[in-house]
């Protein structure tokens, strides 16, 4: 039988509406993993079974509340009833209970330390999204580091069970983007547009915070790592694997001997904080549109003109720029480039249970790569710009 929502877990879906999203920064998550204690990811147990409801339930109030009842469809009714079960799982889990010796320390502030101040995600701006109500203050501030004291056993263990249950919530919500996407029109209106960008970023910020604290929990530390945050990545090597990714499947796809080269202009050294496979992500996208529209314009050629890639370190900024000569895109189209479900190319069918992570993709077709490329480029602050020269 089908997922129902009752009406007591509507209440409560209602009552976690009301609270604003906590916003939390890379170098927030960098500086409270670094070394955890159980009492530290205990606290990060804590931030989290009170985070992810509330985002969770503003998830669903949006999906209710589409436009052109698109709420109805069958797709998005199954994608709201897995944001509904998660829901339901995060709230229904037992809060610890500490001895009192214990939870004197947890919360004493001699053995917490400050970290930076949580800023609201543009993403989860109300004026924005009008989504937030305004007169809650976002004071939530559990992502601060607890020093190491003497934690008992079930202490892990609690912190074990919980990272049990938000692995099994990542992965019911795996095949959302693919959902999503199944059986929507081929041109979307702008308030539709808007809808996907903020229920993809939010789902991003979701995945982030779920990966990270399943990482800090599950995975040996390693020097360059904090959590899924690199904190040494090598944007030559990120950009080496991505072009042999991309080359790989252009030659699969078209049949050809050599894939367009692909030149990289950057030094060998150049290191930054991020989450790789973000960037694995959109340069793997980009690479591969590029190749497709070389391959396209020149056809079956025994050389072609090369993509280029030139990194540029700035003081405040990192810039990546790809360039191929595949043609351009006609003026009129730039705007649609940025639309969900836009593509020049054939349409390709995934099944609609799918159920990849979001980084496995085809040649194209699919006209979701570039929109959510650049939603993950400003996750964190950053941005990704299309200019084309026709011809």
């Amino acid at each position: 039988m089908a997922y129902q929502i009752t009406p007591q877990l509507r209440d409560k879906i209602n009552h976690f509406c009301r609270f604003p999203q906590t916003g939390v920064s890379l170098r927030q998550m960098v500086m409270f993993g670094q070394n955890p204690s159980q009492g530290t990811l205990l606290r990060a147990t804590q931030f989290l079974a009170d985070e992810l409801p509330i985002r969770i339930a503003h998830r669903i109030q949006e999906l209710e509340n589409l436009p052109h009842n698109l709420g109805e469809m069958p797709s998005i009714i199954k994608v709201k009833n897995w944001y509904a079960q998660s829901f339901e799982d995060l709230i229904n889990f037992p809060k610890t209970e500490l001895p009192s010796s214990l939870r004197d320390k947890f919360t004493s502030s001699s053995i917490i330390q400050k970290l930076p101040d949580n800023v609201p995600h543009p993403a989860n701006n109300p004026g924005r999204s009008g989504m937030l109500n305004p007169s809650i203050p976002i004071c939530r501030r559990y992502y601060t580091k607890v020093d190491d004291i003497e934690w008992p056993p079930e202490v892990h263990y609690y912190n074990e069970k919980f990272t049990k249950l938000i692995e099994d919530i990542k992965r019911r919500h795996n095949p959302v983007v693919s959902t999503v996407r199944h059986k929507t029109k081929t041109v979307i209106e702008t308030d539709i547009q808007a809808f996907l960008d903020r229920f993809y970023m939010s789902r991003i910020g979701i995945r982030i915070l779920i990966g990270q604290h399943v990482a800090l929990n599950k995975l040996p530390s390693r020097p360059d790592y904090v959590g899924i945050i690199c904190t040494k990545t090598n944007i030559a090597q990120a950009v080496q694997e991505a072009a042999d990714n991309a080359k790989f499947i252009c030659e699969e796809h078209y049949g050809l001997f050599r894939a367009p080269e692909i030149q990289l202009h950057c030094s060998n050294d150049l290191l930054f904080t991020y989450i790789p496979t973000h960037l694995s992500h959109m340069l793997f996208e980009l690479l591969k549109n590029s190749l497709r529209a070389v391959v396209e314009k020149f056809g079956e050629a025994d050389e072609y003109p090369p993509i280029k890639v030139i990194v540029a370190e700035g003081k405040e900024d990192i810039t990546i720029k790809i360039s191929d000569e595949g043609g351009g895109i006609p003026r009129s189209n730039i705007p649609l480039v940025w639309t969900y479900m836009y593509t020049t190319a054939p349409s390709q069918h995934l099944d609609p249970e799918f159920n990849q992570t979001d980084f496995r993709a085809p040649m194209a077709g699919l006209g979701y790569g570039l929109p959510i490329s650049r939603l993950y480029a400003r996750y964190f602050g950053g941005d990704l710009k299309l200019i084309s020269m026709e011809g």
